[in-house]
């Protein structure tokens, strides 16, 4: 029985589907994304290993060619503001917020030399994905377990400064697309303080207008970046923690919030849900 004729058939009916439902389009352009993650993913790992032999942040720089080219395929143009803050000498912990699988894109575009991030544990398993996450650096962390993450902090302070090292954390802990900033968790606040190195915050505007899981909204559009002057933390201790944290936080919520406004034909401004109008 020949099977062309039935996946022609299928092929067609998927094709239509994805005409005339958003619901169906969503989820194709979603597949895709985790197909050419994937791929992206096992050849990346074959270059890595061929061109530096095992686990070095030098990888980074051939994992972020592979990840921007993924905008193309979308339709997403990425506008940055501030760019050249972010390629500091020495090392440094940056921080941004956390929204949704395509965050990723957009840590690519501006992710500076020598530069790893820490990511929960879970991922060093996703097969392709966990290899070259392990392979560029990544630092990963039982979140189940606090004394394991706070040990793990402790000797990246000392590794982040004698290898001068980035290290980026997204501080509010899991993904959010409310429109708002959730509260951040401390330890990369620490971080910086045990190693005194400065803080470098990122803000991302809100996908919302692009990409919404609840709605199944996946279309073309912006992302703005904007990377805000560094905290120096030079002479804090422990107990500045919860001011500093504070500080960083209110400074990415307004950010996010000016930066996430889309104008609106009668001139007033469209805000993300959770954020009031200013």
């Amino acid at each position: 029985m020949e099977l062309w004729p039935w996946l022609t058939a299928a092929l067609l009916l998927l094709l239509l589907l994805v005409q005339l439902s958003r619901v169906a389009r969503f989820y194709v352009k979603i597949s895709l994304y985790c197909a050419l993650c994937l791929s992206a993913s096992a050849v990346a790992s074959v270059i890595c290993l061929l061109r530096h032999g095992g686990r070095t942040v030098e990888n980074m720089s051939i994992i972020s060619w592979f990840v921007r080219t993924f905008k193309y395929v979308y339709g997403l143009r990425v506008e940055v503001r501030g760019r050249q803050k972010l390629q500091v000498e020495g090392p440094c912990v940056i921080i941004s917020n956390h929204q949704s699988i395509l965050d990723m894109m957009g840590l690519m575009e501006v992710l500076p030399k020598r530069c790893v991030q820490i990511a929960k544990r879970e991922l060093v398993f996703l097969g392709p994905i966990g290899l070259i996450m392990y392979l560029g650096g990544v630092l990963f962390i039982n979140r189940q377990r606090s004394s394991t993450a706070m040990s793990l902090m402790a000797n990246l302070g000392r590794h982040m400064v004698r290898d001068n090292l980035k290290v980026w954390v997204y501080p509010e802990g899991t993904r959010n697309d409310n429109g708002d900033l959730l509260p951040f968790k401390k330890g990369a606040f620490y971080l910086a303080i045990q190693a005194q190195v400065p803080i470098i915050p990122v803000v991302y505007s809100s996908f919302s207008s692009f990409y919404n899981l609840k709605t199944k909204l996946f279309t073309s559009g912006t992302i703005k970046v904007e990377v805000l002057d560094a905290i120096s933390t030079s002479g804090l201790t422990e107990a500045d923690v919860p001011k500093l944290v504070e500080t960083c936080y209110q400074s990415m919520r307004n950010t996010f919030s000016q930066i996430s406004r889309m104008p609106q034909e009668n001139g007033a401004t469209e805000v993300p849900d959770g954020q009031p109008a200013q």
